[in-house]
């Protein structure tokens, strides 16, 4: 008998009178609302707009809740098209089941097209996103506590969640918690690419690209665990094969793109960069901070044009010097002339 276990909601859907609230998509909405707003701050303290942000965001979430239904319906076809399953399903996204690859490959064509009509670099916009995403994916891991889906292989660890549905071939029982683990994950994946950007002032894309690295390297183990049906290429499932094609994808951007562009952009919005959008947010490494560290080393106009106090006391010190010579000089010649 087990001590200690996750226990499992008894339904997926809260009621607010006639309005039904499925715990699956409120997990999304915030994911997306926390997203939003981190990926804003970060936009700020780089030099850009508040505001732009959540602006792509209209164009990149519909994209990437596409791609990923996408993605989930084409991989798992089977749960949709065989014998005695009912394709309408495919449609209902609140009942579970979206494919993280496709929701980012679908995101970024969104934000793509949301950052052209912006005049906006893609890559610096991922790059201020990245962290805000992994929070987002931690927070709609658990939407599938609710529907009771996506657990590991059985187990009685005192966090073992226990499925109490017996619905499409569940065995109820206590497994492992795969959503928590991949939650925690990626919580671990977002403070990672913080401090990697804080640190190594990550730009051109490359926050965004450690985020997808570290991301994979999680979810190749976590796929060991889930029992969930899934198909498999040579013993592995396709998600493992997913995560490695993936990561050393992303590692070999990062590689190539520090050689070829080092450093960060120094404008990541056409026409922000002087509105002083980013002098307030605390972050050192504002485009308005360094600016104004520049000036504040710089030298005064009155410092450089001989002006200045010091200037005028060496100024008029040598010239000083340069007259005395010029009369001892002239009272020489004239000397000489009369002794002559």
């Amino acid at each position: 008998m087990e001590l200690a276990y996750i226990p499992s909601p008894s339904s997926g859907v809260l009621y607010l009178g006639p309005v039904p609230l499925r715990g699956y998509a409120f997990c999304i909405i915030i994911g997306v609302f926390v997203a939003v707003w981190l990926g804003n701050k970060r936009w700020i303290a780089r030099g850009g707009r508040p505001g732009t942000v959540a602006d792509i965001a209209v164009w990149a979430v519909p994209f990437g809740l596409v791609g990923g239904r996408l993605y989930h319906v084409i991989t798992d076809y089977q749960l949709y098209f065989s014998e005695g399953r009912d394709w309408v399903d495919a449609f209902k996204i609140w009942e579970g089941g979206l494919g993280i690859w496709g929701a980012i490959a679908f995101g970024a064509l969104g934000a793509w097209i949301g950052c052209r009509r912006r005049g906006i670099p893609l890559p610096a916009y991922a790059d201020a996103v990245a962290p805000g995403i992994a929070f987002a994916q931690a927070i709609g891991r658990w939407g599938n506590w609710f529907n009771q889906e996506l657990y590991g292989r059985p187990t009685d660890l005192p966090w073992a969640v226990e499925i109490t549905s017996s619905a499409d071939g569940r065995v109820p029982g206590t497994y492992h918690p795969t959503f928590l683990y991949e939650s925690l994950w990626c919580i671990g994946v977002a403070l990672l690419v913080i401090w990697a950007d804080r640190r190594f002032r990550l730009g051109h894309g490359r926050a965004f690209a450690l985020y997808v690295a570290a991301y994979c390297v999680g979810r190749f183990w976590i796929e060991y665990l889930r029992v969930d049906e899934a198909h498999e290429i040579l013993g592995l499932r396709l998600n493992n094969w997913t995560s490695v094609l993936v990561f050393l994808l992303a590692v070999l951007y990062i590689v190539l793109s520090a050689r070829k562009r080092p450093g960060r952009e120094p404008v990541v919005e056409p026409g922000a960069e002087g509105d002083g959008t980013g002098e307030d947010t605390g972050d050192e490494d504002t485009p308005g901070s360094e600016k104004a560290a520049e000036d504040a080393e710089k030298p005064s106009t009155a410092d450089a044009g001989g002006n200045g106090p010091e200037a005028e006391d060496d100024g008029s010190g040598e010239r000083a010097a340069s007259a005395d010579e010029a009369d001892g000089g002239a009272k020489d010649g004239a000397g000489s002339a009369r002794k002559s």
